[in-house]
């Protein structure tokens, strides 16, 4: 069997698409689509299904996808191992963060991580939304959720607790919700999934309540919900850490103490794919992120 058409299969899966393939391989859509034919015929077996838009493994090319991304994998770990011997940390790591979670809390330890390893390029996206990794070209995504997707490999980063908060001033003005239901009527500001119902879950002891949410100001930026509160729009229902230095200064207060607040999730995870060979330096990036969320969660 050639192993370079093995790994020709295997960028063409990961890519999703022909088109897309040939941009990463630096080949024509012609010449990748020509020698995937050429590899079809050799084994006398169909290896993938066209569609207008995506391309999915037949049974036998997935069974050749596993095999030769396992291959693939070991080659790279063995020239690096080889070029990195007696060498600083050097390659590229391509991660995306959730927007506030990443500017408020991570900014300060992808910046002490870049300042102990100057060889590694950090590639630092800033969004939400879980998204095909694999496609992507992302090798670490963090993100709010309750259940990880059970094809990723989810890297516990610890508990994400939302508060009810509003401005000091707001408060004074307008008071605070004392009860739960109070949330469906006062003036909202919180982050929301176009096309879907915004609703909160409450906890109180080992009871469970839903109360839906109708926001008067939407954003999926962290930061800007932030200057929201601050500037007494109304009340936020927030993660913590987007608000926890204006509670420290009393510029901000909180309500509904008692009950502990979900949204999206209740934990901080970290996302990669499973079996992928990782670097020298995705490898010391994860370990130094989960000792950095282990020290922050003491």
């Amino acid at each position: 069997m050639d192993l370079n058409s093995l790994s020709l299969l295997v960028e063409i899966l990961e890519a999703g698409n022909l088109s897309e393939a040939a941009r990463r391989l630096k080949m024509t859509r012609a010449n990748v689509s020509y020698h995937l034919n050429q590899f079809e015929r050799s084994l006398g077996l169909q290896l993938v299904r066209r569609t207008t838009r995506r391309v999915e493994p037949t049974e036998a090319g997935l069974r050749l996808y596993e095999h030769g991304r396992a291959i693939r994998n070991e080659l790279l770990a063995a020239q690096e191992s080889v070029a990195t011997l007696g060498s600083t940390l050097q390659g590229r790591v391509r991660l995306s963060v959730p927007s506030g979670y990443g500017q408020l809390v991570m900014s300060e330890w992808l910046l002490e991580f870049k300042r102990q390893h100057p060889g590694i390029v950090l590639d630092v996206m800033f969004e939400n939304r879980v998204e095909d990794l694999m496609r992507d070209e992302v090798d670490i995504a963090v993100r709010v959720m309750s259940e990880p997707p059970q094809n990723l490999v989810a890297r516990d980063m610890g508990a994400v607790r939302y508060v009810a908060c509003a401005s000091r001033a707001y408060a004074d003005e307008h008071g605070m919700p004392v009860e739960l239901d109070d949330l469906r009527t006062a003036p909202l500001i919180t982050a929301a999934v176009v096309g879907r119902q915004l609703r909160v879950a409450a906890y109180l002891d080992d009871e469970r309540h839903e109360v839906l949410l109708e926001p008067t100001l939407i954003s999926e930026n962290f930061l800007f919900l932030r200057q929201a509160v601050l500037a007494g729009i109304g009340v936020g229902i927030v993660p913590d850490y987007v608000v926890m230095d204006d509670l420290r200064r009393g510029e901000v207060v909180t309500a509904l103490d008692a009950w502990r607040l979900s949204i999206y999730g209740t934990r901080m995870v970290m996302l990669y794919m499973p079996n992928r060979h990782h670097t020298r330096a995705a490898g010391a990036f994860i370990e130094f992120i989960l000792e950095q969320a282990r020290r922050a969660g003491r």
